[in-house]
């Protein structure tokens, strides 16, 4: 059976939400909390646009911010999957802030999240390759295999010395 492929741009996914009162700390911002909410919905609608099939969060890579989003703004937050592996799916997302009432944007943070399709049964099942188009998406599907390998080591799936993508830029 030949594998399916499909572009990273058909997976292109965005989603804003305004910030209440309900969404922030003591300070006036945005909860972290609910930033990752939101954020692991967009990321599960790119993963569902790319496979067409359900699929839930599996890891969620180094989520820090570099600034708050204050009540009263508006969330930007875009997803689209960055590589996709035998079952599983990156997402990378990126977030910003806008600020309507003085008229500007400002970053927020970014993410990789790490999704898997599951089949009727809620086990995992193939996923479709990605074929990347722009700089951007060459740029992320490049780097994929490193941060995954680095993802697994982490969760202890893999051993360090089998990483052979990630020895590579120390050996």
């Amino acid at each position: 059976m030949e594998q399916e492929l499909k572009k990273a741009s058909e997976s292109f996914t965005v989603m804003n939400e305004l910030v209440l009162p309900n969404d922030t700390n003591t300070f006036g911002n945005l909860m972290g909390g609910r930033l990752m909410y939101w954020m692991d919905i967009a990321a599960g609608m790119a993963a569902g646009k790319h496979c067409n099939a359900p699929s839930m969060t599996a890891s969620v890579d180094n989520l820090s911010f570099k600034n708050p989003i204050k009540l009263g703004n508006i969330v930007h937050i875009e997803a689209k999957v960055s590589r996709a592996f035998n079952t599983s799916m990156e997402i990378f997302l990126k977030v910003w802030g806008e600020d309507t009432i003085h008229q500007y944007q400002y970053e927020s943070n970014e993410a990789y999240f790490t999704f898997v399709a599951l089949d009727p049964n809620h086990k995992p099942r193939p996923v479709p390759k990605i074929i990347p188009e722009t700089e951007e998406e060459k740029r992320l599907f490049d780097g994929a295999l490193r941060r995954r390998q680095l993802r697994l080591i982490l969760s202890g799936k893999m051993k360090p010395e089998d990483a052979g993508e990630l020895k590579a830029l120390f050996v």
